[in-house]
C-alpha cells in the first residue's frame, strides 16, 4: 500500500500501533484513540514519519467527535481496532464493554456510510471468543457459541458478534467495502495491559513466580504480532476480501499454558517458579483455528513460532527492566 490514507481506532494500542510501524512510510495515517494505553509511544518509527500521523484524541462512544474525524482526514481505508478486550477489564465493567464494543462499532458503520468516501477497505476486529469454550480447527462458517447469559466473560463476545454482523450487514445493504478479521491470542512487543505470553515473559524476566488460573491444561494457539499485522495488510488489499471474515491465526504454535510457562522459562533461561491458582472466572478450554481461508484467499501464512516470537518479545520487553 502506497500513497493511501489509513484511519486506525485504537491506532495507539497494541496491533494498531504495529499496523502503524507497518505502513507509515509512503502513506498517511490517523489515530482515532482515548490514548488511555499509548504503545505507539514505543514503536520505531523516525521523527518524520511520526509527522505524516494524525492524532484525534476521542472516544468511539462520541458519534460526533468520530464523525468529525472522519470528515478530517477522508479515509481510503479504515482499521478498526478500538475495544474493550482482556478478561479482567470486561468482567470489571461487562456494560462499559458492550457499549463500546458495539455502539462504538455502530458509530463508525455510520459515519462512514454517511461521510460518501470512496472506500477501498473496512476491516473490523472481530475475536476467536466468537467460537466459545470448545474450538477446535474451527473455520470462519463454524457456529458462534456464545456462553451462558449473565456469564460476564461473554459480554466481550456477544459484543464482537454484533460487530461482525454490523460490518457484513453494512457490506451487503449499503455495498460497503467490509472485512472482518478473528484474530487467535496475539502476542508480542509492545503488548500492553492483560495479555498471558506476555505477561509470563515479563515475570520469567525478573525471574518472578508464573501464576496460572486452573491447572494449566487450557490449549491455545499462539500468533506473533508480525504476522497478526500481515494478515491484516493482506485484508486491507486483497479483491477477494471484501464481504468475508477470516480467522487469523496460527495454528502450528500450539500449546497448554503450563506447556506455555514451561517453553518461558527454558527459553528464556529463568528460575521463575510456576503456581497455580483457583480459577474465578469462565474459561476457554480449547482454541485452535483452521487457517485455510485466509490462505486461499489472502495467501496469509503465520511464519513465527514460539521460539522465535518468545525472545524476541523478551528483548522488547528487557528495556523497560
Amino acid at each position: 500500500m502506497q500513497g493511501q490514507r489509513i484511519f486506525i481506532t485504537g491506532g495507539a494500542g497494541f496491533i494498531g500501533s504495529m499496523l502503524i510501524e507497518r505502513h507509515i512510510r509512503g502513506n498517511d495515517v490517523a489515530v482515532y484513540d482515548s490514548m488511555s494505553r499509548d504503545a505507539l509511544q514505543h514503536r520505531d518509527i523516525s521523527a518524520d514519519d511520526r509527522g505524516r500521523i494524525s492524532i484525534y484524541r476521542g472516544d468511539v462512544l462520541d458519534a460526533a467527535a468520530l464523525a468529525a474525524a472522519i470528515a478530517d482526514f477522508r479515509p481510503t481505508h479504515v482499521v478498526h481496532c478500538a475495544a474493550i478486550a482482556g478478561i479482567d477489564t470486561v468482567i470489571k465493567s461487562p456494560t462499559t464493554t458492550l457499549r463500546v464494543n458495539i455502539l462504538g462499532t455502530a458509530n463508525l458503520l455510520d459515519a462512514l456510510h454517511e461521510s460518501g468516501l470512496d472506500l477501498q477497505r473496512v476491516v473490523l476486529f472481530s475475536t476467536s471468543e466468537v467460537f466459545g469454550q470448545q474450538a477446535f480447527q474451527s473455520t470462519e462458517l463454524s457456529s458462534a457459541v456464545i456462553g451462558p447469559v449473565g456469564e460476564a466473560r461473554w459480554t466481550y463476545a456477544v459484543s464482537k458478534l454484533a460487530d461482525e454482523h454490523f460490518g457484513l450487514a453494512y457490506c451487503k445493504e449499503f455495498g460497503m467495502p467490509v472485512t472482518v478479521v478473528r484474530p487467535f491470542n496475539v502476542y508480542g512487543p509492545g503488548q500492553l495491559g492483560e495479555g498471558a505470553l506476555s505477561i509470563f515473559i515479563q515475570r520469567a524476566l525478573r525471574n518472578t513466580p508464573i501464576e496460572i488460573h486452573g491447572d494449566g491444561t487450557q490449549i491455545r494457539a499462539w500468533l506473533y504480532v508480525d504476522d497478526m499485522v500481515e494478515g491484516v495488510t493482506r485484508a486491507l488489499e486483497a479483491p477477494e476480501a471484501v464481504g468475508e471474515s477470516f480467522n487469523i491465526g496460527n495454528s502450528r504454535a500450539v500449546t497448554t499454558i503450563f506447556g506455555l510457562a514451561q517453553t518461558v522459562t527454558r527459553i528464556l533461561g529463568s528460575t521463575s517458579e510456576i503456581r497455580f491458582s483457583d480459577r474465578h472466572v469462565a474459561d476457554v478450554e480449547l482454541r485452535v483455528p483452521d487457517v485455510t481461508k485466509a490462505r486461499e484467499l489472502l495467501g496469509f501464512t503465520s511464519e513465527v513460532g514460539l521460539d522465535e516470537g518468545i525472545p524476541r518479545t523478551a528483548d522488547y520487553y528487557r528495556r523497560f527492566l
